[in-house]
């Protein structure tokens, strides 16, 4: 009898913690996670949550001294026990990443065209004249015209060289597309148009998205699942929809209060009281507890069991409390 392939996914990430030099606790604290083929799926949290950590894990772009445990799966084989040599062959096919600022991932002194096909052509993926068609083809599927391969980064707006970003990003062929806080640095109008171009790209090729924000009305408009970050844990997960009107976990619903909306009423945004949690402190029980209008004595001397929501006390009226 034949069984069917079991599909691989773009991104598995099993148990992942990781230790710096000087902390008292895991940056990351068994981070468990998945992105499928053609999934798009949204990482929030406040700054220092472990966002961008989680993401760069799967590029082994590590922070120096930096200790893992757990494994971190690209298209079924793990990052973190590559070589430098995989490594280099990951980073320019199988996963790439478009970073915050794209001024910042570019040589002001070098031609676009020089961007989006050195590194295929230093690997020898692809030769000369199929790296040079490939990088107009997907400048156009982007939106924009090779003309700009003979541009420099400084004669484009700052859409346009995200939009280049993403193009150089895919040049690989990418299984798994990481985009951390891509719409940072751009103004409204831009961070609509990328949005839309990258969940338009992830349909037409089919590549599996982690999108780290900590915006959660961008999260809503672009993902399919979202896991929502604090202290190094993922404190609640779930379908994109249903976590936003219904959030289980304190953390994700005062996230949601201190979001700014049009139809809110006059007056000061919610803010959530308090600081995160120290690195160099050990913590006892929740992560959240000391911010948590819920908290009770179990909280702050018990660590609550995993995801999909990670409370003790749940909000009332929703599926955790069944």
């Amino acid at each position: 009898m034949n069984h069917p392939e079991e599909r691989v996914n773009a991104l598995d990430i099993r148990g992942l913690r990781l230790h710096l030099p000087g902390a008292a606790r895991p940056v990351l604290d068994g981070v468990d996670l998945t992105v499928a083929p053609g999934e798009t799926v949204a990482l929030v949290g406040e700054s220092g949550s472990g966002k961008s950590l989680t993401s760069r894990s799967a590029l082994g772009l590590l922070p120096p001294g930096a200790t893992t445990g757990g494994s971190v799966l690209v298209d079924g084989e793990d990052v973190l026990t590559m070589g430098p040599d995989r490594l280099r062959a990951l980073r320019t096919g199988r996963a790439a990443m478009v970073f915050q600022d794209p001024r910042a991932a570019v040589n002001p002194l070098r031609r676009i065209g020089d961007f989006l096909t050195e590194g295929v052509r230093r690997t020898g993926v692809l030769g000369k004249a199929d790296a040079d068609r490939r990088a107009a083809e997907l400048l156009d599927a982007v939106g924009l015209g090779p003309e700009l391969l003979r541009r420099y980064p400084g004669q484009l707006s700052g859409g346009m060289l995200q939009r280049v970003m993403i193009a150089g990003a895919l040049m690989g062929d990418p299984v798994l597309l990481l985009a951390d806080e891509p719409t940072t640095a751009l103004d409204v109008t831009s961070q609509a148009e990328v949005i839309a171009l990258l969940g338009q790209l992830r349909e037409r090729f089919g590549t599996g998205l982690l999108f780290v924000t900590h915006d959660l009305g961008l999260a809503a408009a672009i993902s399919d699942r979202v896991h929502v970050m604090y202290a190094g844990r993922i404190v609640e997960s779930g379908p994109a929809e249903a976590l936003f009107e219904r959030p289980r976990h304190p953390y994700t619903a005062a996230l949601l209060a201190a979001t700014p909306r049009l139809d809110a009423r006059p007056g000061r945004l919610a803010a959530i009281d308090g600081q995160p949690p120290d690195l160099r402190q050990d913590l006892t029980g929740c992560a959240f507890a000391a911010r948590c209008p819920y908290a009770t004595g179990l909280c702050h001397e018990e660590a609550p069991g995993p995801w999909p929501v990670a409370c003790h006390h749940p909000l009332e009226g929703n599926p955790a409390d069944d």
